[in-house]
């Protein structure tokens, strides 16, 4: 292992038994790269307006998010970047940065306005809305290919 360690951040558990597999499957292959802590959020109540649901899982994830971790936020509104900007940018954020760095993933509607805002960038994964299930394995198989970009492995290619 030679990275520093990553945190996940992410909203709901993944209920679909292949989206689990999945997520099972990149978060092995990443921690022989380096270290990763994944972190789920409890949904907000479904009988929330989606307004109150978002505010309440952002307040969730805002307590789980120290000031000394850098967050990535995945975001709608958020810079698409290709995996090769995400490799550097992981290798910059290693190089200079003095926290750990921290993907956060929100639920079904979204992130609350006080996350994005804490976020040190907001980054898309695709200018298509996705399911956040699906977001998340994304996610790990970009962080996964980002680590094997850096180590110049045949997967990425």
């Amino acid at each position: 292992m030679t990275g520093k360690p990553l945190r996940l951040i992410c909203v709901g558990k993944l209920k679909t038994p292949f989206w689990k597999d999945a997520a099972a499957h990149y978060i092995k292959r990443i921690k022989f790269q380096r270290p990763l802590q994944c972190v789920e959020v409890r949904d907000g109540d479904a009988s929330l307006a989606p307004p109150q649901r978002i505010a309440l899982e952002g307040r969730k994830i805002l307590e789980l998010l120290p000031s000394q971790e850098i967050a990535l936020a995945l975001d709608e509104q958020g810079q698409p970047v290709t995996s090769r900007q995400l490799a550097h940018l992981l290798q910059k954020l290693d190089n200079e940065a003095q926290g750990r760095v921290c993907f956060v993933v929100g639920g079904a509607y979204g992130l609350d306005n006080a996350v994005r805002e804490r976020a040190a960038r907001l980054i898309s994964l695709s200018p298509m809305t996705l399911p956040h299930e699906l977001a998340r394995v994304l996610l790990l198989e970009q962080i996964y290919r980002a680590e094997c970009i850096l180590r110049n492995s045949p997967y990425h290619h």
